[in-house]
């Protein structure tokens, strides 16, 4: 059975990102990285492939 694909939208407060993120229990968790969206406003995480999206209308600059 295939883990269910979640994707979070998030602000640009939340920015630099990181998966997992503060909110990840820490026994479900894997190691952190960070994603950019600087280029197309989404991403994906590598580990547990996660979809990120930027908000509509938020601005990712490079931090």
């Amino acid at each position: 059975m295939a883990n269910e694909t979640r994707e979070i939208e998030i602000t640009a407060k939340d920015l630099p990102l990181h998966c997992p993120t503060n909110e990840t229990a820490l026994w479900c968790s894997h190691p952190r990285v960070f994603l950019d969206l600087a280029d197309t406003g989404r991403a994906m995480c590598p580990y547990c492939g996660t979809r990120y999206r930027l908000k509509a209308g938020e601005m990712a600059q490079h931090h």
